[in-house]
């Protein structure tokens, strides 16, 4: 690295405090030798005399903050990484020679930084046998370090007026010739640097507002600012994911914005309007925040890229390399050579790829490989969010390259409450009225809450209420049937817009227009067009239609500004402002061609289930019965149960949007569904439940059934969110089962608080149930019903007020905190005298000195480091678990301080802070340890032996690629099994390993 760089990095702000601390205050002994008389040196620093307050000791720690200081960033560490130590100990060597120099403050500041660093230098110890690369970084960080104290020496006030001038005045020329030379060979980081900042610009500009589809009243605005309009959503682990070690539906959701805290790599799956797409704008402008948005702190610092595969892709173009990424993206910038690959080689993108399911199934398998492309070239330290609907790939898809699979949660009565107060406050004043109607309506009339379950439907719902002063067409067709009527025909009418273009059509003839663009996408498998394919479109349609007073161009430019349903991704792109809206006409057009065929053809392709759904709703009677009858032909004809199932419960969807059937064939859909049931797996419930109330007449109750097949019936009951489903899981609330048990109780989030909590709640058996309160509602719930259970969970929306009137009543012995951690409710927290198990499953702030100081603490899962340091858990000595505290940065004396913990016997580390552990350290009680992120480097592996003589228990989540030597751990005689993570890593040296171990890959 050069020394320009390495200057950058001990030249910022953060780097002059660590070194005031080597000097003392102003106080007695530093002023007291009068304007004529100099200060020595030796009596200014605060590692020597009668009252020093370092001893060399911090001296060498602060030497490791400065070094690993220098390594963050882009370009990586300046020296070889296996020197790390030694080079610390020479920093700190020349530090500490500051003692030994004979001058005073004077001659210090008189002879200059440069001169001053060759004194130390030649003052300390000389370093033996390092690296050029060291040498040289040490030379430059001394002389960076006497820059700063000098520095400090001219604002002494009893510095000599003369000299403080006169070196001041020193200072600015060596700073502005620093600055001269900086300026003459800028290199690339001051390069990068400038873009960086323009691109993050850019980004949070072009992402940091969001269309709310239904914000399209007079004086109200169509889009919201980002930071407003977000609304967090929960997403679920799947329950196959090896990191999580509880019941599936025990375990909690994660808030979705947070998840890349926990997780390097990401596929997260969700319906259409679930709000994939508004996560990764958040994800991006909370990347570009400075400061971070409140609890965003994770992507300080990270370089967004984002990537929609529907414009990547839109004319079958090869996916881009990194290089690409901007200009394929649609980004105007234009940046310097090789920026965004020196950005993914110090780890510090966030790359987020968005829909995988809008190209082509043939076409998922390609991406897959370009993406194992850029994993493999890109290993460490980058971020990596992949979306996609529920089905368009299967569950394994990406688990050989170590992505965890997380689902958007449908949104929750809170949070369907929260949306619906947010979009009145945003439709100005003459939307108040109807606010509280509506959220009467969505507790008391189930059809208006089944379909409120995502930010879309809400969204319409909200407008629609609105414009119709308080009636909603029932169903999802006839809802967007209004909502096109609304945005076609009466949007720019009720703004008093006129016809802007020249153009005033119908709302008929404009459908006709927007279904030939919606039906030439669906037969192409395409979102996105070429604009002069759809302007040629247009024009071929307008003399059928008898629309000849306008041209062609005036027309399109019309249906593109005004129709309120397309946009210009490029500028010589088209598509759909959603993706719902597109299904919806492309099968109105299909339904009015007749090709029934096309829609059977594609039953089994999961971008086209809404099509057929909706296709069906369209349809005339006789005409809805042929579509189903061929599809049940499709399901007989499929040759595995997967297939079948999935047929089978489109077509029972798909019955829910007929206007009318005949009862023989009703009868026969019926019958096909009750063969699938009960299911087998909690994936295939989810997907039964999406045929809705139907289900609930076949699942069985719980007499004769195992614990397994009684959890997926629940699953699938819990998922279907209707007043008839309570009798039914009031069946199963008895259930001796945990899992069963921890899935009613999941389950109350979907459903009226107070009614799920009489029926079920109330009767769950509480031995070993994490009872959940997540908001303020269900809390209150809970200490109505007063179960004072030992296993509590609490949401980020209960306020603290509530937070310690629970943890007082409760006094839990396992407790889930989310939010603020343990600045919630500091007293009650504080007084808490069961606890054993606690859990703070998001990046929040929390201090050791909350914990409860006479708990029995034991088990403690954090991801994040705590404000006041860990020095304090040493007050917990019967600590045994601690686990999810983040990969970096280290901080100092952390290896000093767990072996402070004399009980600790289970720990999870990242093999990074390996590099932090002193030589002579042994954690000789630690046996269990479950170590992430293991890369290339070999040599970690056997100091991982040395740490923890006593290991016997080990689990590895590497790198992708990652290469394991195991033949430095023939010493570990207590041994007995390693566990190792994932599927792309390359074994060696098993044959070193204690015989009888049992190893597992």
């Amino acid at each position: 690295m050069e020394p320009a760089l390495i200057g950058t990095r001990l030249a910022s702000a953060a780097i002059g405090p660590l070194l005031r601390k080597l000097l003392a205050g102003d106080g007695p002994g530093a002023g007291l030798t009068g304007a004529d008389r100099p200060v020595r040196l030796a009596s200014l620093l605060s590692f020597r005399g009668e009252k020093r307050t370092l001893t060399e000791k911090d001296v060498r720690k602060l030497a490791a903050t400065l070094v690993a200081r220098t390594c963050e960033g882009p370009g990586g560490a300046p020296f070889p990484a296996d020197e790390t130590e030694a080079v610390t100990d020479a920093l700190a060597a020349n530090l500490l020679a500051l003692g030994d120099l004979d001058m005073d403050d004077v001659q210090a500041v008189h002879l200059g930084h440069r001169a001053l660093a060759r004194r130390l230098r030649a003052t300390a110890p000389a370093p033996d046998g390092l690296a050029a690369d060291s040498v040289l970084y040490l030379d430059t960080a001394t002389e960076w370090a006497c820059r700063h104290i000098l520095e400090f020496f001219t604002r002494r006030p009893s510095f000599v007026a003369r000299t403080l001038v006169e070196q001041t005045r020193g200072q600015a020329e060596l700073a502005a010739k620093l600055d001269t030379v900086a300026a003459a060979n800028p290199g690339p980081l001051a390069e990068d640097a400038a873009f960086e900042r323009r691109y993050l610009a850019h980004l949070a500009k072009k992402h940091g507002h969001l269309t709310i589809y239904g914000i399209d009243l007079r004086d109200s605005a169509e889009e919201w600012p980002l930071d407003v309009a977000y609304l967090s959503l929960e997403a679920a682990a799947r329950p196959e994911d090896p990191d999580h070690d509880r019941a599936p539906q025990e375990y909690p959701s994660l808030r979705a914005d947070l998840a890349p805290a926990a997780h390097d790599r990401i596929l997260l799956r969700g319906q259409a309007g679930s709000g994939k797409t508004t996560l990764v704008q958040w994800l991006t402008v909370s990347a570009c925040a400075t400061p971070p948005a409140e609890g965003m702190d994770h992507l300080h610092g990270r370089v967004p890229f984002v990537l929609p595969l529907r414009t990547l892709t839109r004319h079958g173009e090869r996916l881009p390399d990194a290089e690409r990424f901007l200009p394929a993206a649609g980004c105007p910038l234009t940046p310097p050579d090789g920026w965004t690959d020196r950005v993914l080689a110090a780890g510090r993108g966030l790359v987020l790829v968005d829909g995988i399911d809008e190209i082509p199934e043939a076409e998922r398998g390609r991406a897959r490989d370009w993406l194992r492309g850029l994993l493999a070239a890109y290993e460490g330290g980058n971020r990596w969010l992949v979306t996609s609907r529920p089905t368009a790939v299967r569950d394994d898809w990406l688990a050989r390259d170590g992505f965890t699979e997380l689902t958007l949660s449908p949104m929750t009565p809170a949070e369907v409450a929260t949306f619906v107060r947010r979009w009145h406050r945003a439709a100005g004043p003459a939307a108040a009225p109807y606010e509280q109607p509506l959220l009467d309506s969505l507790r008391t009339t189930e059809h208006v809450a089944q379909l409120a379950t995502n930010p879309l439907m809400c969204g319409l719902i909200c407008a629609l209420h609105h414009d119709r002063r308080g009636y909603l067409p029932r169903g999802r067709k006839p809802l967007y049937d209004a909502a096109l009527s609304l945005l076609l025909a009466r949007r720019d009418r009720e703004r008093g817009m006129g016809a802007p273009y020249g153009v005033d059509l119908d709302e008929t003839p404009q459908i006709q227009l927007v279904q030939r663009l919606a039906y030439w996408l669906a037969l192409n498998d395409r979102f996105v067009m070429d604009r002069a394919h759809a302007k040629s479109l247009v024009a071929e349609a307008l003399p059928a239609m008898g629309l000849t007073a306008h041209t062609p161009d005036q027309v399109f430019t019309h249906l593109l500004h005004r129709s309120g349903l397309l946009r210009e991704p490029t500028a010589d792109t088209v598509d759909f402002v959603h993706r719902t809206f597109q299904d919806h006409l492309a099968a109105k057009a299909l339904v009015d061609h007749w090709d029934i065929g096309v829609l059977v053809r594609h039953a089994t392709d999961d971008r086209w289930e809404d099509v057929i759904r909706m296709a069906v709703g369209h349809a005339r009677p006789r005409e809805a019965a042929e579509i189903l009858r061929e599809l049940l032909a499709a399901a007989d004809a499929a040759g595995d149960r997967r297939t079948r199932l999935r047929l089978t419960l489109l077509t029972a969807t798909a019955l829910d949007h007929a206007t009318e059937v005949a009862p023989e064939i009703r009868k026969e859909i019926t019958r096909r569904t009750g063969e699938v049931i009960p299911p087998r797996t909690p994936d295939e419930a989810r997907e039964l439940a999406a045929a809705g109330r139907i289900v609930l007449e076949l699942l069985p109750g719980p007499d004769g059934l195992d614990e397994h097949i009684a959890e997926a019936v629940v699953t699938a009951a819990t998922h279907i969110s209707s007043d008839a489903s309570l009798p039914f899981l009031a069946r199963y609330a008895e259930h001796p089962s945990l899992r069963v048990r921890a899935q009613l109780m999941w389950g109350w989030r979907r459903f009226e608080a107070r009614e799920y909590a009489d029926a079920v709640i109330a009767r769950l058996a509480p031995t070993g149930l994490r009872y959940q309160a997540l908001d303020e509602v269900r809390a209150d719930e809970l200490m109505r019903l007063d179960p004072a259970p030992e296993r509590l969970e609490i949401g980020s929306s209960v306020s603290a007020a509530r937070t310690a009137a629970l943890l007082t009543r409760c006094d839990p012995v396992e407790l889930e905190l989310h939010g603020e951690g343990t600045r919630r409710a500091p007293l009650a927290f504080s007084s808490l005298s069961r606890l054993r198990s606690l859990r703070l499953p998001e990046a929040t702030s929390w201090r050791v000195a909350d914990l409860p100081a006479g708990a029995p603490l034991g088990d403690l899962f954090v991801l994040s480091w705590p404000e006041d340091g860990l020095s304090g858990l040493a007050r917990h000595s019967g600590l045994t678990d601690l686990w999810g505290m983040p990969s970096s940065p280290v901080p100092a004396g952390l290896w000093e301080d767990l072996a402070s913990l004399p009980a600790l016997r289970t720990l999870g580390i990242d093999i990074e802070w390996l590099d932090h552990c002193p030589e002579e350290l042994r954690l000789t009680g630690v046996q269990h340890v479950s170590c992430r992120a293991v890369g290339r480097p070999l040599a970690r592996l056997e100091r991982l032996a040395r740490v923890f003589p006593r290991l016997q228990i080990l689990v590895i989540t590497p790198h992708p690629g990652g290469t394991l030597d195991f033949s430095g751990f023939s010493a570990l005689s207590e041994l007995e099994v390693i566990t190792v993570m994932g599927t792309r890593h390359h074994v060696t040296g098993t044959e070193h390993l204690p015989p009888g171990l049992r190893f597992r890959a």
